[in-house]
């Protein structure tokens, strides 16, 4: 038993199963997407399979390569051509692949590709373009040498290959990798709301420019952009990870729509009605992601500048503004719940001793390390503040001022327990609302008295304030 757990725990056996399991998707993939195949039996107008062997090197890494080219091989080998020939294509495909998440790994920041408008267009260059081109090249030539294409239909063989890998790469890629290294669900009921919205309107109109209901109409008329409203709204209330499957949603139905000869692309020819189609999706895909991230990274600079306002830079702790918001937050609360709240003052004892003595740097980690204490010794309701160079606050909600004393000697007894040179302490006032003080600034100034007091008495010694009302 033991010689068994040990080959089913083998690194080894694990890369072969994920590597097996990325070869058998990728044929499934590749033999759905060959049933679009027209011009030739190996060249699809639309290939998904180029996302997916780019999303397994970029999560999993470049060794699983032969993964790709297998199923590659497989899939040519069962569809029309030579051994030679699927061989070939399989090298093509496989170092499309290769060539791509190299490229977006070097270039365009790697997993993290669709994050910045620069690196999804790079990522649109490198995967979308270039290493196609490979694979394309590599598949056509292959099969014109071992003679199972014509060298006069070359062109046609080419492009169909090379914009059908280009399509799956600048639709499927996006929609996978997001997908796969995000899958949390933070979402409000209103945000779910929105998105169930957004996906029946999406599903509706594209139902209907793709759809058999309204095509005598559609056809001859340009109302695909009808789509595109629904994917700006993707963008700017969501991201790129919803977006791109926004796009899968509106491509899939597209396909399948312009295969049965409906829609604004239906054309004589299959194989010119899905080169279109794909051409324009591609296109949306690649401005809509541009547009989400932009919109992603505005929001993230926001963000930043929010905490920027309201965070101490040094500890990130609140700041004094936040402090005095959370305070009033709790007065506004204690109106209406009648229950009180404490707060802590704490001043760390000696800094300047310790500047003088240790250098600045020293202080400042001092000073960090008091925030770390703070952080331990409170709730996720309560708020830890940086009120003064080496003064914090502490807002405790619905406590007293004895449940605050006992914070309070918890926090000095963390300090004492810290091993760490130089040794630190520091001294504590407690004022609880509204007994200690009815307005913000009654309350801080009741704290900053017990605050005095218990620095007169000795440091670590915590007393609770008796402020007159």
């Amino acid at each position: 038993m033991e010689t068994k757990s040990r080959v089913w725990d083998s690194p080894l056996l694990k890369h072969l199963l994920i590597g097996l399991a990325a070869c058998v998707t990728y044929v499934l993939a590749a033999k759905l997407s060959l049933r679009l195949a027209t011009v030739h039996p190996s060249a699809s107008p639309f290939w998904p399979p180029t996302g997916l062997a780019i999303l397994t090197l970029l999560l999993l890494g470049q060794r699983y390569w032969p993964a790709i080219f297998l199923g590659a091989f497989l899939v040519n080998l069962t569809t029309a051509g030579s051994l030679f020939t699927s061989l070939g294509i399989a090298a093509g495909n496989a170092l499309e692949a290769v060539t791509a998440t190299y490229l977006v790994s070097r270039f365009a920041n790697g997993k993290d590709v669709f994050d910045r408008t620069r690196d999804i267009l790079l990522f649109a260059l490198y995967g979308g373009i270039l290493s196609t081109a490979v694979a394309a090249t590599f598949g056509v030539t292959s099969l014109a040498l071992g003679g199972f294409a014509p060298w006069r239909q070359y062109a046609i063989i080419w492009r169909t290959w090379w914009l059908g890998d280009a399509a799956g790469a600048l639709v499927f890629t996006p929609f996978l990798l997001l997908w796969c290294t995000n899958l949390s669900w933070k979402w409000s009921k209103p945000r779910f709301a929105e998105a169930a919205a957004l996906l029946v309107s999406t599903l509706l109109i594209s139902g209907i420019v793709f759809g058999p209901l309204l095509h005598s109409e559609v056809r001859n008329d340009p109302w695909t952009f009808l789509c595109t409203p629904f994917l700006i709204w993707a963008a700017f209330r969501f991201g790129p990870r919803e977006t791109s499957a926004v796009i899968c949603v509106v491509c899939a139905i597209a396909v399948v729509g312009t295969t049965h000869g409906y829609g604004p692309f239906a054309r004589r020819s299959p194989n010119d009605s899905l080169l279109l189609m794909q051409s324009f999706l591609s296109i949306q895909a690649l401005m809509t992601l541009v547009f989400a991230a932009e919109v992603s990274e505005r929001r993230r600079q926001e963000e930043h500048a929010r905490m920027l306002a309201v965070r101490d830079p040094l500890t990130g702790l609140a700041n004094y503004r936040l402090l005095v918001e959370r305070v009033a937050e709790e007065i506004r609360r204690y109106g209406r719940t009648g229950k009180p709240f404490a707060v802590l003052l704490l001043d760390l004892d000696a800094l300047k001793k310790i500047n003088d003595e240790y250098g600045h740097l020293v202080g400042s980690l001092a000073i960090c390390r008091v925030a770390e204490v703070l952080h331990l010794s409170c709730r996720e309701t309560d708020t830890a503040a940086r009120y003064g160079g080496d003064e914090f606050a502490l807002v405790l909600t619905e406590s007293t001022a004895e449940s605050a004393t006992v914070v309070a000697r918890r926090v000095a007894e963390r300090l004492s327990q810290d091993a760490e040179e130089p040794r630190i302490s520091v001294s504590i006032g407690v004022a609880e609302f509204p007994r200690d003080g009815a307005t913000i600034e009654h309350l801080l100034s009741a704290a900053d008295h017990a605050l005095y007091n218990d620095k007169r008495l000795g440091v670590g010694q915590s007393h609770r304030s008796e402020a007159k009302k």
